[in-house]
């Protein structure tokens, strides 16, 4: 993710050789026994064929040092092949810790895979998807919530989401900055409750004690796992899910009267960080950029807030065309100051960094590594271009991010 004024944006291995040099001083001696024998003395030998061999064998010893180098990425890709993608052993299974994960309606087999190891469920994510692809008959996964074990030897992850044991009732797993058009759908996926009448009740919004500000729910969907009893409604659900918020906000310290301001930045923060120091860093930056007398604009640009206007909830990215369109309101390059809404559900962190942001002077950020969250902060523009062209030289070599 990346926030900026126009876009978001061997060494070789060496040998120390060592040569000891001993006289031959026993050679005069050497020389009259010869004669003595009759025979002709010995040729004096001189250090230019030590000195040769040396040269070859240092020579060789470089060629050899050169070719492991360049032959350690095959011989990896062939033990790895031999002994199979990483996998829990046993013996780390025993140390697995409890997890809930969310199966989704319309997940496919890398879905489930991918979901199993973010959550540190299987190590590897072709562990899980060789066994998948060799199970007969295909298996049918059941969306839901399941109860499984971190460190978990993928067969027996697999057999698993298989069992209609661990399949969790009426349980519903909600993710950190998860949008409430998606909360809803999880709760149906999670509990017996028809979408249709989550989204009526969602629209009812004077209902839920939420700020007048509130036009949707969105943002105070608190993110957690909820395990609902029989026959509870779809108001009471979303209630459950209003008041755990509400709560969330009291223990932050958050007056009833700021719950909304709060909530917003505190949905954009849980939107654009990654690493979790990162979060009172950006709280800052957007705070810096609602300050006229550092940035003068008061546009945030944020392509979060571009996205979430277009109904692209899962993306941080945008286009140049939507980062143009003024008819999108939630448009930070367009309409200046804080976006006009919550676009997220933030969690207890996203609300305490709104709070309490990182003293600095930053102004940018983009994320220049998107496997590690690595982010960089910047407070002038040409410090922001270089960020941004590491960004751009990581994604040129990372093409399926693209």
């Amino acid at each position: 993710m990346t926030i900026g004024p126009a876009t978001d944006a061997i060494a070789d291995p060496m040998q120390n050789l060592m040569a000891n040099d001993s006289g031959d001083s026993g050679r005069g001696r050497a020389n009259r026994r010869s004669l003595l024998a009759g025979e002709p003395p010995r040729e004096k030998r001189g250090h230019k064929g030590a000195w040769g061999c040396l040269i070859v064998f240092v020579v060789l010893a470089a060629l050899l040092a050169g070719t492991v180098f360049f032959l350690q990425g095959p011989i990896s890709q062939i033990i790895a092949a031999t002994q199979g993608p990483a996998d829990f052993t046993a013996e780390e299974a025993v140390a697995g810790e409890d997890v809930v994960v969310m199966i989704h309606d319309g997940d496919g087999g890398s879905d489930i895979a991918s979901s199993l190891v973010d959550q540190g469920v299987v190590k590897s994510f072709d562990a899980f998807y060789r066994i998948l692809l060799q199970t007969t008959p295909e298996p049918v996964f059941q969306p839901g919530a399941y109860q499984l074990k971190t460190k978990m030897v993928a067969s027996t992850a697999l057999a698993a989401l298989l069992d209609a044991k661990t399949r969790l009732n009426r349980t519903v797993v909600v993710p950190e900055g998860t949008a409430a058009v998606d909360v809803l759908q999880l709760i149906s996926e999670g509990t017996d409750i028809p979408l249709a009448d989550l989204q009526a009740a969602a629209a009812n919004v004077a209902s839920f004690g939420l700020p007048a500000e509130a036009a949707t729910l969105e943002g105070f969907l608190f993110p957690a796992t909820y395990t609902f009893a029989p026959g509870d409604t779809a108001q009471i659900a979303l209630q459950t899910m209003v008041n755990r918020q509400f709560k969330a906000l009291d223990s932050a310290g958050v007056a009833a009267e700021d719950r909304w301001s709060t909530v917003v930045l505190a949905s954009l923060i849980q939107r654009e960080a990654g690493l979790r120091d990162d979060y009172y860093k950006v709280s800052r930056v957007f705070r810096n950029r609602l300050d006229p007398a550092q940035w003068q604009s008061g546009l945030l640009q944020s392509d979060a807030t571009v996205a979430y206007g277009t109904g692209n909830t899962h993306l941080v990215t945008t286009t140049d065309a939507e980062r143009g369109d003024a008819g999108n309101i939630y448009n930070t390059y367009v309409h200046p100051g804080m976006v006009v809404g919550p676009i997220s559900n933030p969690g207890d962190l996203a609300i305490d960094a709104a709070l309490h942001p990182l003293d600095g002077s930053w102004l940018f950020f983009v994320t220049v590594n998107l496997d590690t969250g690595e982010t960089v902060f910047s407070t002038t523009v040409a410090e922001h271009d270089a960020a941004v062209v590491v960004w751009q030289n990581w994604m040129r070599e990372h093409p399926e991010y693209g």
